[in-house]
């Protein structure tokens, strides 16, 4: 009677096979078939999904992974998706960056940065002529975005304690728009005298002449701090983060596809960066007590 053997390699694919099939191998030894990826709702649904489909497309054909943007409903989600892994990379600001890495217990690693993070800033408009400087706010309604944004709320609230008016007790009202664009929205209708938020939103509103300049105008730009970065759960494997680090590193204004997620995401390019630089904000967070 004749016998078959199998030899030991075959032998362990089929094995592994029967493992996996079977849902016993460990979660980091299952090949990762999808990256999910989401971004602190920051600005509109609609603009927030057309600045993600060039960069999933970008990203697929780089790592060769099929990539779904998946949208949250507020900062705390993009936060707790992260901190718990159901989502794999996340934009966040710098303020929301330093809630995850509390809420994860360190847990979370942030890849890049714009260059333009490493020194963003925030702008206060008005559309009243007679608010001119942060003292002018006074007895004044302001909109903040977010209440967990860092140029919408953390680090233009920290900017006014410093200048020694504080926004609980010196305002007549503080209100929370809830995004950038709404926040223009609100001060350019008059349902309050002025609104901090992101420059580059301020300056994408102004390029595309969203905004009468005529008649909302900035009157105070904060000093620079870090803001924005791509993060990941520090239990992706080191060779994806290193790939999806590369990809980002790797894109270019100099070719089509490059210049497009580029533009969108409103960057010359994108930069290594590490904890350290949200040092500063968490400081920021602390004093004021929003951590």
């Amino acid at each position: 009677m004749s016998r078959h053997y199998l030899s030991r390699s075959r032998f362990l694919r089929l094995l592994g096979a029967s493992l996996l099939a079977g849902g016993l191998l460990p979660a980091q030894a299952q090949q990762q078939q999808v990256l999910r990826l989401t971004a602190i709702p920051d600005e509109a649904p609609t603009e927030l999904a057309r600045k993600a489909a060039p960069l999933v497309r970008y990203l697929e054909s780089r790592l060769g992974m099929k990539v779904e943007f998946t949208p949250v409903t507020d900062y705390a989600a993009a936060v707790e998706t992260l901190a718990n892994r159901k989502i794999d990379l996340a934009w966040l600001g710098g303020f929301t960056f330093v809630q995850a890495q509390a809420r994860s217990g360190g847990k979370v690693v942030p890849l890049v940065q714009r260059e333009e993070d490493a020194k963003f800033r925030s702008v206060f408009i008005t559309a009243d002529p007679a608010i001119r400087s942060l003292a002018d706010l006074k007895g004044k309604d302001l909109s903040f975005g977010a209440q967990s944004s860092t140029s919408g709320h953390l680090m233009p609230r920290s900017f006014m304690l410093q200048a020694g008016i504080n926004p609980d007790k010196d305002l007549r009202r503080v209100a929370y728009s809830g995004a950038h664009d709404a926040t223009i929205a609100a001060v350019a209708a008059g349902k309050v005298q002025a609104g901090a938020l992101n420059i580059s939103v301020w300056e994408k509103f102004v390029a595309e002449k969203r905004v009468d300049t005529a008649k909302v105008q900035v009157f105070y730009t904060t000093p620079t701090y870090h803001d924005y970065n791509w993060t990941v759960h520090a239990d992706m494997p080191a060779q994806l983060q290193d790939k999806i680090k590369a990809a980002m590193l790797a894109l270019s204004r100099d070719n089509p596809e490059g210049k497009e997620v580029l533009e969108l995401q409103r960057a010359t390019r994108f930069i290594p960066t590490e904890a350290g630089n949200y040092k500063g904000i968490e400081a920021a967070a602390r004093s004021a007590g929003l951590l």
